[in-house]
């Protein structure tokens, strides 16, 4: 019975011990080169809104009589026309990869003049250029908007959300497509989203176990992939690439701090070396008392006033936490609430042990 036991036990640890780690699939470990989107931008003016538009400015105005001029319509010279039912906009669009002419993409619509709302108005047609100065689709239709602004005649405001800004679904039509590069030359690239030569390697190996001879390294972001050339072939060689299964290397130890907000986040790769750890809290209160004194009666003195001064020092007590070499996140953040610490005294504990060497970790301030 004891060696039934004894062989189960093992049965489990050696079952423990080939569990695979976490993988993750290609796909999401990077991307092919030229496979990705396009940043569109583009200036227009949006019109039909309830007196909630821009003033008469002078790129309003401009804007205005080039949207005339294109109608036929031309504005007399020196005439500036009421505009609080337009305004002046930003238009943004991302152009996927492989978008073809004739597809429709989603905009954004955001003011750039003293326009309140664009509630209830419409975009007048516009071109969206790319980052190469080629017109890439045109943009029209009417806003969407989530925001709410409401004001009264004294002077109150209610704003909900933003009402400056607003989207049009499959607002723009694709006029021109972007070459990629997928389907010319013999090597495509595949690049990781951020830089591991580990990680590049694993993939390396993975993709040449699975298709031999196909990729190779060139850094620690790009491999080098050798495909088909028929597209039709590329494009299931790379879909079976995408979802190959892969063990990435642990993430680089790691500290973000954010010094607006407060936030710190530790990475479950952090270790600390052996250190001792004693935060405490010095309060130093200073409380200014004026009293008045009155004079004696039948007395020529005058009512003057006394300066009282309190001073206070008050210091918390505080236990001393200590690090063994090696401890993990855990560890940390168990010991640091035993000190009942704040975020900001999270930072300067963090700092102090980075500072004294204890800390092997990458301090990140954002």
């Amino acid at each position: 019975m004891r060696l039934l036991a004894h062989l189960a036990r093992a049965a489990i640890a050696l079952t423990l011990l080939t569990v695979p780690a976490h993988a993750e699939r290609v796909r999401d470990l990077g991307q092919f080169q030229g496979v990705r989107t396009n940043q569109l931008t583009g200036y227009g003016v949006v019109v039909g809104l309830p007196g909630t538009g821009d003033d008469n400015l002078e790129y309003l105005t401009q804007a205005m009589k080039g949207v005339s001029g294109r109608m036929g319509l031309t504005l007399p010279p020196g005439i500036a026309p009421g505009l609080k039912n337009a305004a002046a906009v930003m238009i943004t669009a991302d152009l996927p990869a492989f978008a073809k002419p004739g597809q429709r993409i989603d905009v954004t619509v955001s003011t750039i003049g003293k326009a309140k709302s664009l509630r209830g108005g419409a975009l007048i047609l516009t071109a969206l250029y790319g980052a190469d100065g080629q017109v890439y689709a045109m943009a029209q239709g009417n806003l969407a908007v989530g925001g709410l602004d409401a004001s009264g005649r004294d002077g109150s405001k209610v704003t909900v959300n933003i009402p400056t800004v607003g989207r049009i679904a499959e607002g723009a039509s694709v006029e021109r497509a972007v070459a990629t590069g997928f389907d010319s030359g013999e090597m495509l690239r595949w690049n990781l989203f951020e830089a591991d030569f580990l990680t590049a390697a694993r993939v390396r190996d993975a993709i040449n176990t699975r298709l031999p001879n196909t990729a190779s390294v060139e850094d620690g972001v790009t491999l080098a992939l050798r495909l088909p050339g028929n597209p039709d072939s590329r494009a299931s060689v790379m879909a079976a690439i995408e979802m190959i299964d892969v063990n990435p290397a642990e993430t680089a130890a790691r500290v973000i701090v954010n010094s607006r907000t407060g936030t710190v986040v530790i990475n479950s790769a952090v270790r600390l070396s052996p250190a001792a750890i004693s935060h405490g809290k010095l309060t130093v209160r200073v409380e200014e008392n004026q009293q008045v004194v009155q004079p004696a009666p039948f007395s020529r003195g005058r009512t003057a006033t006394e300066q009282h001064s309190n001073v206070s020092v008050e210091e918390e007590n505080r236990s001393v936490a200590l690090f063994r070499g090696g401890a993990s996140l855990s560890k940390v953040v168990d010991a640091l609430n035993m000190l009942g610490v704040t975020p900001s005294d999270l930072v300067a504990i963090l700092e102090a042990l980075k500072q004294a060497g204890a800390l092997k970790a990458e301090m990140v301030i954002i």
